[in-house]
């Protein structure tokens, strides 16, 4: 019962009044699962509930003490050898360091890869569902998608459950025939394309370090060695950030894994120029 009191548990019947309101009688049912195939793009939820309604209830306005605050660093650029992405593994539930070696970087297939900031199961469900329908249009057209309709297909998902409550901040990084490819989508809908883009509470250090030493015409391991900067000095000065750094590099023939280093050993490497 205590415990009851400290989280600030209701009761099923108030909980559910709450969130469905006391107008609202039939239960709706959904498909299982999302499908584009479909007039009005759905995926399965709980009968009757409205998640942005349910978001609401869980929060410490709505009597339960859950606040779903989260924290991460990516960054990803492109240079002349292709597009190097680079993020850290610490997953954060609010002041709770709910993990140390989370892998923020999606594998999508060997030419695609995503990345994660904001809410680790939305990122982790639409851009495993972007995978799905990836290796769907490979079947359909014998020939891979480019990164720009993959990067489309994911904005299109997000465009159709806005205000809904998603959290994600994801960069589809990839090569196809127009070369390297790196774009922002969020949950918003927003598609950006660029040269250069840092997502997380931590993305301003990791601007400050990549802005002050990138350039087009930089060797692999001057473009590594950027990455690794620029997410190190984001984890010492963001307390959301942490853990190791996961790097990849987007090439021609398809994505390698770089390293996976930890930060507070890399930290020692850098103190010198930091301080």
């Amino acid at each position: 019962m205590a415990l009851f009191e400290v989280s600030g548990y209701k009761p099923y019947s108030e909980l559910r009044g709450q969130i469905l309101g006391s107008g609202q009688a039939h239960l709706i049912d959904r498909p299982n699962h999302y499908s584009f195939g479909t007039r009005t793009q759905e995926f399965a939820v709980p009968l009757g509930v409205d998640p942005s309604g349910f978001l609401k209830s869980c929060s410490q306005d709505g009597g339960v003490s859950i606040d779903l605050n989260h924290g991460t660093t990516t960054l990803a650029f492109k240079f002349r050898h292709g597009v190097i992405v680079a993020v850290d593994s610490r997953a954060s539930a609010g002041k709770y360091i709910a993990s140390k070696e989370a892998n923020k970087v999606i594998e999508i297939n060997p030419y695609l890869l995503g990345t994660m900031s904001g809410s680790a199961a939305d990122c982790q469900y639409w851009e495993r569902l972007l995978a799905k329908e990836c290796r769907l249009y490979k079947l359909r057209h014998n020939q891979r998608i480019s990164v720009a309709a993959a990067s489309k297909l994911l904005s299109n998902m997000m465009l159709g459950y806005r205000g809904m409550g998603l959290s994600m901040g994801s960069m589809i990084c990839g090569w196809d025939k127009q070369g390297p490819g790196l774009y922002y989508v969020d949950d918003n809908g927003t598609r950006l394309s660029g040269r250069m883009f840092s997502t997380g509470c931590g993305n301003s250090f990791a601007y400050g370090v990549v802005d002050s030493g990138y350039r087009e015409d930089m060797t692999v391991e001057e473009a590594y060695e950027l990455g690794r900067r620029g997410i190190v000095h984001a984890t010492h000065r963001d307390a959301y950030s942490g853990g190791v750094v996961n790097m990849y590099h987007m090439q021609e023939d398809g994505w390698i894994k770089v390293c996976k280093e930890d930060v507070s050993e890399l930290i020692h490497r850098y103190k010198k120029g930091m301080f």
